[in-house]
């Protein structure tokens, strides 16, 4: 996969405005429709029951996060998901704090086990509490850990049978088979709330439009990491607050040639 690919892909988000249904948690909303809207596609947040699944059957993508869960919310994600499943829509899942609290982990993993997950993107902590691993986690931020992340990706995308996103200082897609390495983001992005779970919302966009899985996650990555660089750059003599309006903006502004010529891939 090449940085002209990339590039198509985020062109094709644009182009067809694709609907991306997200549940998703009440920290975030507001952030990841903008996000979304940004980036060119259509964000719906859709939460009672009663129509999750008459929503998700005609979405591009359905996006379950699970980072203010409740028993209800959970129950609209399971409907949610079955029915984003029959109608061959993908699935994309953020197990927000997985390993943090008892129920946590076993949501994140009754949602795995009973859904088809297209594709799951989360910290290493994450990931690894998913898969029954041990890693540290405090509240819903990772901890250091000592394992190794893209063999952890590696492990997972082979034991859920599905595509692994693994983000951190460098971030990780795996299908189990095919492996790459997206070197775009900025520090910065941890200093502002939600940012993950909006690329785990835009990873759902491109994977309205680009059936390879591993590809539209690639794409999205390095699309989400080139806006925040320059984003990052023309807000570095602000804070996270400026930056973050900036990013909104440089999600709407970043041009396919800036995403082709900045994008920093590498293939296992």
């Amino acid at each position: 996969m090449n940085t002209k690919q990339i590039a198509e892909i985020f062109g094709k988000v644009k182009q067809q405005n694709p609907l991306v249904h997200n549940i998703t948690n009440v920290v975030v909303t507001n952030f990841t429709a903008n996000g979304l809207y940004a980036l060119g596609a259509s964000p719906v947040m859709a939460y009672a029951k009663e129509e999750v699944a008459d929503m998700a059957k005609i979405a591009g993508a359905l996006v379950l996060n699970i980072g203010t869960l409740t028993h209800e919310e959970v129950e609209a994600m399971m409907i949610a998901g079955k029915s984003a499943n029959e109608n061959n829509v993908p699935v994309i899942f953020d197990p927000v704090g997985a390993g943090a609290t008892p129920y946590r982990t076993e949501t994140a993993r009754r949602i795995v086990e009973e859904l088809s997950i297209s594709i799951i993107r989360g910290n290493a902590a994450e990931i690894a509490n998913v898969i029954g691993e041990k890693w540290s986690i405090k509240g819903v931020d990772a901890g250091e850990g000592t394992g190794n992340s893209l063999e952890l990706a590696q492990r997972a995308a082979k034991k859920l049978n599905t595509t692994v996103v693994i983000t951190g200082k460098d971030d990780v897609v795996t299908d189990g088979k095919t492996t790459f390495v997206v070197h775009n983001g900025h520090s910065i992005l941890t200093k502002v709330t939600g940012t993950g779970c909006l690329l785990s919302s835009v990873v759902g966009a491109f994977a309205a439009v680009e059936t390879d899985r591993v590809s539209a996650a690639v794409a999205a990555l390095a699309a989400y990491g080139v806006a925040a660089e320059i984003a990052a750059e023309r807000t570095a003599a602000e804070g996270p607050g400026s930056f973050q309006i900036e990013f909104l903006n440089q999600l709407s502004k970043v041009s396919s040639e800036e995403i082709s010529k900045f994008a920093n891939v590498e293939k296992q």
